[in-house]
């Protein structure tokens, strides 16, 4: 399970209260029903968080370490598009035969097929797909191992549905209203070229700060509870126009001995193209977070935690679940150090960056 070992896509979320005491029967009332009553129509529902095909939720299935752990499953049995035209083939072939027909009606072409999926349908295995999500009890955080948008949409429809709480995706609006009591729009967009950009993406004027903050400002940042750490920016990267009409839209460089000091990345910074998605690393002493940054999405993919050090299970994911609380603190705090700065003296910082562009290396 992602959450657990390895890498993960990640979505945050706050949740907009607490979950209740009974949440637990909560989610149980709404969990998937037995795979054999799956049928063509999607299944949806809570499975435990340590197996897809477990429908029982209580403590002992559900909760980690102190704290939620779920699955939103979704299954539905399919006939291979292969198999099915096969077997209304071999089927069509037998009546144009019986009628001695060269060509058979579109009106028994479709009863065919109709037949064909009633009798075969229910031979199929069922194909299901889990979305695992977790609830930091000390935090009120939920993080949803997924950056899909789609997805994110049918688990908050779900969600809502069964607890009644919503949760509040982590983006440019939700930090600048839990910062700084405003709104995104109260945010100034950054300028560093002659061309005025209508449609503004907040998030990519982050990200391309981020990248100016950590190689002319060493990218530091102190957390008062869990101290210094330092911003790096890595292959690959994607930069684009935020309005699409503008040419050549996006500029991704993923190889290269230097690929953040290519030609190709200064001539899109040269040209007004911000940063929309990079690798970004936090370091704190021996400790790295490292994920692919969607800055339009707010959305991070491939995301890696520190090693842990505890061996038992529940404290493995209690461990797992504080550095993921960690990473999300230093989102905001680098966010919050953003939003400072261009809160400050703006034209200023135009003009740092882009002498900072003008005087990069290029190869």
């Amino acid at each position: 399970m992602p959450l657990e070992h390895g890498t993960f896509a990640l979505r945050v979320f706050k949740l907009s209260e607490r979950l209740p005491e009974d949440y637990l029967e909560l989610f149980s009332a709404h969990k998937s029903g037995l795979l054999d009553h799956v049928k063509d129509e999607p299944q949806v529902g809570w499975v435990s968080g340590r197996c897809l095909i477990e429908n029982r939720i209580d403590e002992e299935t559900s909760v980690l370490g102190g704290h939620v752990l779920l699955n939103m499953r979704t299954a539905e049995r399919k006939i291979p598009a292969s198999l099915l035209n096969s077997i209304c083939r071999f089927e069509e072939i037998a009546y144009m035969q019986a009628n001695n027909l060269e060509r058979i009606p579109q009106k028994v072409r479709r009863e065919i097929k109709e037949e064909a999926i009633e009798k075969h349908l229910m031979k199929m295995p069922p194909v299901f797909s889990g979305l695992q999500f977790a609830v930091d009890m000390n935090t009120n955080l939920l993080y949803l191992a997924s950056a899909s948008n789609a997805q994110m949409d049918n688990f908050i429809a779900l969600f809502m549905k069964t607890t009644g709480i919503e949760p509040l995706p982590m983006n440019i609006n939700e930090l600048m209203f839990e910062l700084f009591g405003q709104a995104e729009n109260d945010l100034a967009p950054l300028n560093f070229n002659e061309i005025r950009e209508l449609d503004l993406v907040p998030g990519r004027d982050f990200l391309t700060w981020l990248w100016y903050y950590s190689e002319r400002k060493s990218g530091r940042f102190n957390h008062d509870k869990f101290g210094g750490f330092k911003l790096m920016i890595e292959a690959p990267l994607t930069l684009a126009f935020s309005e699409e009409a503008k040419g050549s839209a996006e500029t991704v460089v993923k190889k290269g001995g230097s690929p953040l000091q290519s030609a190709e990345v200064k001539a899109a910074l040269n040209v007004g193209k911000k940063l929309k998605k990079a690798k970004v690393s936090f370091v704190r002493g021996g400790d790295i977070w490292s994920a692919t940054f969607d800055a339009d999405n707010f959305t991070f993919s491939s995301l890696s935690l520190p090693d842990g050090e505890e061996l038992e299970r529940h404290s493995q994911f209690a461990e797992r679940i504080n550095n993921l609380f960690i990473f999300t603190e230093a989102i905001k705090g680098y966010f919050k150090l953003f939003v400072e700065a261009t809160k400050g003296d703006l034209k200023q910082l135009e003009e740092d960056i882009k002498t900072w562009i003008n005087e990069r290396d290029s190869y």
